[in-house]
């Protein structure tokens, strides 16, 4: 079985790098790898499906997607006035560096997904051609994952950590909040950085969304889609999480945690947060799982929004988010164990 669920996360890992039809319905070979998961782990019933669709955080993502799409949708022309109004009063790096800043620090309030489908839309809009607004999103993922872990609304990561630390509303703001606050507004520099060595295009070069109301649904049904399969996933990797990543000691564990690029983040801090660890072991693991979440597009449901708004491919968004990320873990990593920050 152990070896079953290795084999799984490297097919997981690697194949969409490998076949562009896995590249382009990343949320379907993610649903499928799932049911293959729990079949593996000897988890495949009924009772875990109904466990699932009884889960009222996937309801509420894919509801929020939906809902916020068809507004974008209707309203689409005045906020591409907006937008156009604002970048004429201010320069294109002030704008994103601004827009990053916002987002990456509301994220824990209005939620990663509101956060990501604000950033999706606003970046439609934007003067820039492709290339630099790909990079921008990666960047701006990066600072809405961490944002969303200052408070339990953010995200589930944060939620399932206080949950099990039986800690107050601010615990994590506390133990990360600088970390947060620093790394939010690194990506945020970097942000601007990148549009201001890019060009800034025409308009009728980047206003370029033929998208439908079709499509909005479309997008919905798919985040549903993926949001099931981390929940298949997460399920079929808990026998593996159980035996051998819990019992891992906080350094390693820390580098380990790097599966959260493929594998739910939340799952992985219900198996592994306890009451009984140190400050020193929850910020290492938090901080692990919320890196890793930029550096593929499964990381993390803002990835997947964005990705799938602007077609962005798995090669495209590691070629950046990889990179970032392994910057981000070699960085902390020195600050929380050696220099005891």
């Amino acid at each position: 079985m152990i070896a079953g669920l290795i084999i799984l996360l490297l097919v997981i890992l690697f194949l969409p790098f490998l076949v562009k039809a896995v590249e382009h319905n990343l949320e379907y070979f993610l649903f499928v790898m799932g049911i293959i998961g729990v079949i593996i782990s000897k988890q495949m019933n009924l009772k875990l499906f109904e466990h699932i669709l009884q889960n009222k955080l996937i309801y509420y993502i894919t509801f929020a997607v939906l809902i916020a799409g068809m507004l974008f949708f209707f309203f689409r022309s005045g906020i591409n006035k907006m937008i156009e109004l604002l970048t004429q009063k201010i320069s294109i790096q002030f704008f994103v560096f601004i827009l990053v800043l916002i987002l990456g620090l509301s994220s824990s309030f209005i939620t990663a997904i509101i956060a990501s489908l604000l950033l999706t839309e606003i970046m439609h809009h934007t003067p820039l051609d492709r290339n630099t607004k790909l990079k921008v999103i990666v960047l701006a993922c990066f600072a809405i994952g961490f944002g969303a872990a200052l408070t339990p609304v953010g995200e589930p990561l944060a939620t399932i950590t206080i949950s099990k630390l039986k800690a107050d509303f601010f615990y994590l703001a506390r133990a990360i909040g600088f970390e947060i606050f620093i790394t939010i507004l690194l990506m945020a520099f970097l942000a601007a950085l990148t549009v201001k060595k890019a060009n800034k295009v025409d308009k009728d070069e980047y206003i370029e969304d033929t998208e439908g109301i079709k499509d909005v649904f479309l997008r919905a049904f798919k985040v549903f889609v993926f949001v099931f399969a981390l929940e298949l996933l997460g399920t079929a990797f808990k026998p593996l999480i159980d035996l051998y990543i819990i019992k891992l000691d906080a350094k390693i564990l820390y580098w380990v945690n790097m599966i959260s690029a493929i594998v739910d983040n939340a799952t992985l801090a219900a198996a592994e947060i306890s009451k009984e660890m140190t400050n020193e072991q929850v910020r290492a693991i938090i901080l692990g799982m919320i890196i890793s979440g930029g550096m593929l597009i499964p990381g993390n449901i803002p990835n997947i929004i964005s990705a799938g708004k602007f077609k962005i491919k798995s090669k495209e968004w590691a070629k950046i988010g990889a990179p970032i990320g392994l910057i981000l873990m070699a960085t902390y990593f020195i600050l929380v164990f050696i220099f005891k920050v």
